[in-house]
């Protein structure tokens, strides 16, 4: 049970939710409160898919690609810190900035899904934690991280309310908490990857 609720903690700061949601207010501006939510359902399931297929085919990837657990762990440490870092300081991620402004017919998928809610920094972590799941504890982390969808996507269900009860400047308060957490996530997986590389040397 502690490490469901661990692994559904971790997916749903990785999500950023409160991101997210400014941002899903800002794509469905002017639109009603039934074509949100198709949207938000829309944009939750594309994101389920993407990451079930990241945590199930990521071993193999590296197998494929030669790349070590331990290396990848580094990277994608920089990427999901440089993200937290643009949240603390902007209130957005790095690679979203604008986004708002583009007009598209269908959002759900992109920008809402990918970029928004999967990311490159996002890719890079579910890829590193579904490497790290073995035996039960995958079961557990698909609970995990389907429990982190959910969540986000009550919040996008409820996103006309947030915004009423919170405004802008509460949303932005709360994306840059959201950044303080993924900082340090960053810095677990990161040295995790280090520690990773120095053992053998010490070791040997």
């Amino acid at each position: 049970m502690s490490l469901l609720f661990a692994t559904w903690i971790k997916f749903f700061f990785l999500f950023a939710p409160f991101f997210v949601l400014s941002m899903f207010l800002a794509l469905t501006r002017g639109e009603t409160t039934k074509s949100r939510r198709q949207v938000a359902n829309k944009a939750i399931i594309a994101a389920a898919a993407i990451s079930v297929v990241l945590i199930f085919f990521g071993g193999s990837l590296f197998a494929v690609l030669g790349i070590t657990l331990d290396s990848f762990r580094i990277g994608s440490g920089i990427l999901l810190f440089m993200s937290a870092l643009s949240l603390v300081k902007d209130g957005t991620r790095n690679h979203a900035t604008g986004m708002p402004n583009e007009q598209r017919e269908d959002i759900s998928v992109v920008p809402l899904a990918v970029p928004t809610i999967i990311g490159p920094a996002t890719i890079g972590t579910i890829l590193v934690y579904g490497a790290d799941f073995q035996g039960w504890d995958l079961l557990i982390g698909l609970m995990g991280l389907f429990l982190a969808l959910l969540s986000l996507g009550i919040i996008l269900y409820s996103g006309s309310l947030i915004e009423k009860l919170l405004g802008p400047t509460g949303l932005n308060i709360l994306s840059k908490i959201t950044g303080l957490v993924l900082s340090a996530m960053a810095a677990q997986i990161f040295m995790s990857g280090v520690m990773g590389f120095l053992t053998p040397l010490v070791q040997g």
